[in-house]
């Protein structure tokens, strides 16, 4: 047993951890892909209590809830080929975000978080498809992992909020309920990124999306596959 906090920087909703930053805590306890599921929020500045249990499943709680919990998986999915970076400064351009924002102060996508301080990821679509949404990246030093290249976390959390824009182009409600983050490599500090997401499929409230990050070469350095859950009761969700 051990135990994670996530600091108030990280936040997703104002209250509550970003997905795919917490995802990444999880995932880095762990030599093989992890199938993370994310049942309530995570919440900020609290001793969560991690539990390794048999098969390779670890669980997060907080006192008695259950928070999220993880399990060996295969990730299954086919990755389109990167857009340039030029073209992704482009797309960011028509980030839906800058227009309206759930969360404007969500560490990776916030429109009002500072450089330096978000990641500010800000995915919008490509001209010639639509359901594909693309972005510039250039981690900062804060992401450091001591090396010069980024910590895991970082790189799971640059795969989360993507997703959500290349599914939702209407500043929809949703929350992500499971990530399968893959790092095949972890870019390092100062380089010119290219982040892209893609919907997969859509079912009634859930939602499926893939996101990738491409280093400077534009070679693959991380994929995920993203659920989104549209909550049944918006002021729950996002209280």
């Amino acid at each position: 047993m051990s135990t994670l906090i996530v600091a108030r920087r990280f936040c997703g909703p104002s209250a509550s951890s970003n997905g795919g930053y917490f995802t990444g805590l999880v995932a880095a306890r762990a030599s093989h892909t992890l199938v993370v599921r994310l049942l309530r929020p995570p919440p900020l500045e609290t001793e969560l209590t991690v539990l390794d249990l048999p098969e390779g499943r670890i669980e997060v709680r907080d006192g008695e809830a259950l928070v999220g919990e993880a399990a060996p998986g295969a990730l299954d999915l086919t990755v389109p080929s990167p857009p340039t970076y030029l073209d992704a400064i482009e797309a960011s351009r028509r980030y839906a975000g800058f227009v309206a924002h759930r969360f404007p102060t969500c560490f990776v996508c916030g429109p009002q978080r500072a450089r330096g301080d978000g990641m500010r990821i800000f995915a919008g679509p490509l001209t010639e498809q639509r359901d594909v949404v693309a972005a510039p990246w250039v981690p900062d030093a804060s992401l450091d992992r001591g090396d010069g290249k980024v910590r895991p976390e970082f790189m799971s959390a640059a795969l989360d909020c993507p997703g959500y824009f290349s599914v939702c182009s209407d500043d929809r409600m949703m929350l992500l309920g499971q990530l399968t983050p893959h790092v095949d490599r972890l870019v390092h500090v100062g380089e010119s990124c290219t982040v892209v997401g893609w919907k997969i499929s859509s079912n009634g409230r859930k939602h499926e999306a893939g996101t990738a990050v491409f280093d400077g070469d534009g070679e693959l350095c991380g994929r995920a596959r993203a659920v989104w859950v549209e909550p049944r009761s918006v002021s729950n969700a996002s209280a």
